[in-house]
């Protein structure tokens, strides 16, 4: 199995885009509820958030610069 069927699997910059949009809208909203019941339990999320950012800023100039 490919790490991402729409970036590697189909090439397409823009599908891995609008997908990892959507992973980042789920985890930040995993980080409110969580916040909700354990502070620590988000604190938790925060470096995967980040990393999620940092992976959709690439993601962003590889579509811009490939259309």
């Amino acid at each position: 199995m490919l790490c991402d069927p729409f970036f590697f699997g189909q090439k397409s910059p823009y599908y891995a885009f609008v997908e990892i949009i959507l992973l980042w809208v789920v985890v930040f909203l995993t980080i409110l509820k969580f916040r909700k019941i354990l502070k620590i339990a988000s604190d938790l999320l925060l470096p995967y958030i980040i990393w999620v950012s940092f992976a959709m800023l690439l993601n962003y100039y590889i579509w811009i610069l490939n259309s």
